[in-house]
């Protein structure tokens, strides 16, 4: 095994790769084994990891991380012949492997997945799809290019009970709907992700590697193995959890960007080492006339809501839902208006199983019907956005204008620069 290529070589592999893939890329028969790639295998893989193997179809030949510890771990639990690898390239270059996972870091999605894509593999990938909207395009026209199946972790989308909800929220359940809400909400006050100092890596994490096209820094244990979560360069909690309920929402109301985002917060109570904010709030003005509000509390627990993941808020009713179900509560006529209700309550609970494990079976099932999967890159990266876009009001303090067809924001020439980065050398995005 070869961990150390030349970008030309991969280059050269992809290509074939890709020929591969286009020659391959048809229907396949409905018991024929899917042969997967990892590449991160931490907190979230090791989860997909578990996940995968209850698909008898879905075979695991190998795993890729740059911390040993996550790759050993998963590689003795998972025992026979599976290949590890430090560098993610390798694993792309096995023709053995039909397509991959992506559980890495978030910083990191988009070049997995384009990369993987370019060397004719499918790709299931964690959300949210990327840390920049350029990079969530970029992605969304690789998956078009190469024909690539590419499934994002946004696992609701194979909820049977959140499909028929979303169409008849459609057509008029709860009548017009001009709110809707959704949190994220924990109390780590007051210590937080922790503190600690800068130091040299551990010996068996390849940091340069982990860092990738991110600036070059010294090693911080608050940052990996897990809580890079918390620092805005890899990631942030309003697209770490925002995205799963803002999708639902964006969904419901069929709406494929917000048309202003304003965001306010600050680390207000909890002392760690931490750059986002413990307390946010989001505001988007949506094009069909309705508010959406993501709110992340991590400086107090209790509930912002009756019940569940989303609210939404019709002139009719009003909806609570999470995955075991969800509850319709009547509106009446408030001022000036009859006071009856407006219609029947309702509490419906859900029949689906574990949702992530039928995103996983709609991926392996579109890997071999070439049909599109339930969040493909184009869903996926328009729900991803909407997270984005509140990351770059907050840095801004402004209200921000989206312009969702040209994918630009046309009030704030500071804001628009942040719709991507400089990627470190030699990380380039193709």
């Amino acid at each position: 095994m070869t961990e150390n290529m030349s970008r030309r070589t991969f280059v050269k592999t992809a290509a074939a790769g890709v020929a591969a893939g286009f020659a391959t890329g048809q229907a396949r028969g409905a018991n024929e084994k899917i042969r997967l790639g990892f590449i991160g295998v931490g907190n979230r893989g090791g989860q997909l990891i578990e996940f995968t193997q209850k698909h008898a179809d879905a075979e695991i030949v190998a795993l890729c991380d740059v911390y040993e510890p996550f790759l050993n771990k998963w590689a003795d639990k998972l025992g026979g012949g599976l290949q590890k690898y430090r560098d993610f390239r390798a694993l792309l270059e096995q023709d053995s492997i039909d397509a991959v996972v992506v559980a890495s870091p978030d910083h990191w999605h988009a070049l997995h997945t384009i990369m993987a894509c370019d060397a004719g593999k499918d790709v299931y990938v964690e959300k949210p799809l990327s840390i920049t909207i350029h990079e969530g395009r970029k992605i969304a026209e690789a998956a078009k290019k190469t024909r690539r199946i590419v499934q994002v972790g946004i696992q609701r989308r194979s909820g049977q009970m959140y499909a028929d909800l979303a169409q008849q929220v459609r057509d008029g359940l709860i009548g017009k709907v001009t709110v809707a809400r959704c949190y994220r909400i924990t109390n780590m006050w007051p210590n937080g992700i922790g503190k600690a100092r800068d130091t040299e890596p551990p010996a068996d994490l390849d940091w340069d590697m982990w860092l990738g096209p991110r600036p070059k820094r010294a090693f911080r244990e608050t940052i990996a193995p897990y809580k890079f979560r918390w620092w805005q360069a890899y990631s942030s909690q309003v697209a770490n959890w925002g995205v799963h309920f803002l999708d639902v929402i964006r969904w419901m109301l069929g709406e494929t960007g917000p048309s202003a985002v304003a965001a306010l917060g600050g680390k207000f109570a909890v002392d760690d080492d931490r750059d986002i904010p413990d307390t946010m709030e989001v505001t988007y003005e949506l094009p069909s006339g309705a508010l959406a509000i993501f709110g992340q509390y991590e400086a107090s627990g209790a509930d912002a809501m009756k019940r569940g993941y989303v609210e939404l808020r019709g002139t009719k009713g009003t909806i609570y839902m999470d995955d075991r179900g969800y509850e319709i509560l009547p509106e009446r006529g408030g001022q000036f208006q009859d006071n009856a209700p407006r219609m029947e309550p309702a509490e419906i609970k859900s029949a689906d199983g574990d949702l992530t494990v039928q995103h996983l079976r709609n991926f392996l099932d579109c890997i071999k019907s070439r049909e599109q999967p339930t969040a493909d890159a184009e869903t996926g990266h328009r729900s991803t956005t909407f997270s984005l876009l509140a990351n770059i009001a907050l840095a801004t303090r402004s209200i921000i204008e989206w312009d969702r067809d040209a994918e630009r924001i046309t009030n704030n020439a500071k804001a628009n620069a942040l719709l991507h980065y400089e990627y470190r050398k030699p990380w380039k995005l193709a």
